[in-house]
């Protein structure tokens, strides 16, 4: 069944039936097309263009049209052109001529935008739980850790000494502004596309607000053509989804570096780890590797969207019908990312000893060594340069800051004291940077106690959100 033939008297030829056809994708939506028709349905009655009976006849048989493909009894045949032909066609077959009314007052244009529009909505819901839920994960490690110290980096070069708690704390701060967009698109998404028709409206007496509520959206959309032609909150989701797989991917190379034997931060389970087919020894971190590779595939769909929609005219052009398929593929591989890698962290084992050998022997204690001899009247630039002879002196002799002897310090600058061992201990480089934001145990402590209250103030977001 055809939902336009009337105008046409020959077939479609088959090749073009099948370049034109969507159904192979967008019966991936049938439950929101579905949702959609029982609303609309509901608002005709309202609006008294069908009769009560009518109503209940066409949603009883879309209700259990929707059952039917969920448990498997219904197949949908390959024969038709989209979600929306054998749906319909399949409530014809079933009511007889009540079913050819239940396309009154719209259009495929604005059913197809309400679709995507409840498909996407219905994505962030799950975007969201999850990264909730790694979120929690990251939080953990966060308590467990703030006294596990390790090297800070700039440039792949050790800096200065983190704990495990802060350096994790910088990915709780880009998931957490990741669950901002979704929160923001869902937002500015949320207006009902269905009653704007093809492009134009119609003359039936729609009541759109009540569409809106039904389905549980804000309002109506204000203007028809942009109703049917708008893929902004596809654009932003993807945009969103991006941003997402970034952050997965810097967090994944770290865990790459750090399951490394040069580095030997942590161990990653057997279960988020592979073998190699001719190196018995090996242990392959397939899964953040995977993670990191599949970024630029939602960056593909990404570019997609945005080089398809930037030559468009006014309204709807079948370019837009390019929309489904690598946003389809985008959400269900971000998903399956954040929960993978959520698996991959929550499981791995942290070596506390490794990463404070790295940062003890990584000079990370430079710059408070500098300030020590500061706080003792040197002036920094002097003191400055003399913890750069310092650090050449310590690379020559093969050991670290702290394993000087006094007198090897004294002969360098008559500044250092015995008190130096304590200014460049590990535990003190980190704790006294305690302003908001920094590694120090009591900042920490503040930052912990902020993250707990934003996952308790920020729930899920669910269908009935405000």
């Amino acid at each position: 069944m055809k939902l336009w033939g009337g105008r046409f008297t020959k077939e479609t030829d088959q090749l073009v039936h099948n370049f034109n056809a969507s159904l192979s994708f967008d019966q991936k939506f049938f439950r929101q097309d579905i949702d959609g028709s029982i609303a609309h349905v509901t608002m005709l009655a309202a609006c008294h263009i069908l009769t009560e009976d009518e109503k209940d006849i066409i949603i009883d048989q879309l209700k259990k049209i929707k059952k039917e493909l969920e448990d498997g009894t219904l197949e949908i045949s390959p024969e038709y052109e989209d979600i929306h032909s054998f749906v319909e066609a399949t409530l014809i077959e079933r009511t007889g001529d009540v079913g050819k009314k239940l396309h009154t007052g719209r259009s495929r244009n604005d059913q197809v935008a309400l679709d995507m529009k409840l498909y996407i909505r219905d994505e962030i819901f799950a975007l969201d739980e999850l990264l909730t839920e790694l979120l929690e994960t990251i939080m953990k490690v966060m308590e467990d850790h703030t006294h596990t110290y390790m090297p800070g980096f700039t440039h792949l070069q050790k800096a200065q000494p983190v704990t495990l708690a802060h350096h994790f704390g910088a990915y709780f701060e880009m998931f957490k502004r990741d669950r901002s967009r979704l929160k923001d698109i869902y937002h500015r998404m949320n207006y009902c596309p269905l009653g704007a028709g093809a492009l134009a409206g119609t003359t039936y007496p729609l009541d759109r607000e009540l569409t809106a509520h039904l389905l549980g959206f804000d309002g109506p959309t204000l203007n028809s053509m942009d109703s049917v032609s708008d893929r902004d909150y596809i654009i932003e989701l993807l945009g969103a989804l991006s941003m997402i797989m970034m952050h997965l991917s810097r967090f994944c190379e770290e865990i790459i570096m750090w399951n490394s034997n040069e580095y030997q931060f942590i161990e990653l389970d057997d279960a988020y780890s592979t073998g190699s087919s001719i190196m018995p020894q090996k242990k392959n971190p397939d899964i953040a590797e995977l993670v990191r590779g599949k970024c630029g595939r939602v960056y593909g769909a990404l570019i997609s969207i945005l080089t398809t929609m930037k030559g468009l005219p006014l309204a709807y052009n079948k370019d837009m019908q390019e929309d489904k398929e690598f946003t389809f593929d985008a959400v269900d591989t971000v998903k399956g990312c954040i929960k993978l890698f959520e698996g991959m962290i929550s499981t791995m084992k942290i070596n506390k000893e490794a990463m404070e050998r790295s940062a003890k022997h990584g000079f990370t204690n430079a710059t408070d060594a500098a300030d020590y001899l500061v706080n003792h009247g040197v002036p920094f630039r002097d003191a400055h340069g003399i913890i750069g002879q310092i650090v050449l002196y310590c690379i020559d002799k093969g050991i670290s800051i702290e394993e000087m002897t006094l007198d090897e310090f004294q002969a360098i600058c008559p500044a250092f004291q015995s008190d130096i061992y304590d200014a460049i201990a590990l535990k003190t480089c980190v704790n006294m940077r305690n302003t908001i934001g920094g590694p120090g145990e009591k900042a920490m402590a503040r930052v912990i106690e902020l993250n707990k209250k934003y996952l308790t103030e920020n729930p899920i977001l669910a269908k009935d959100q405000d």
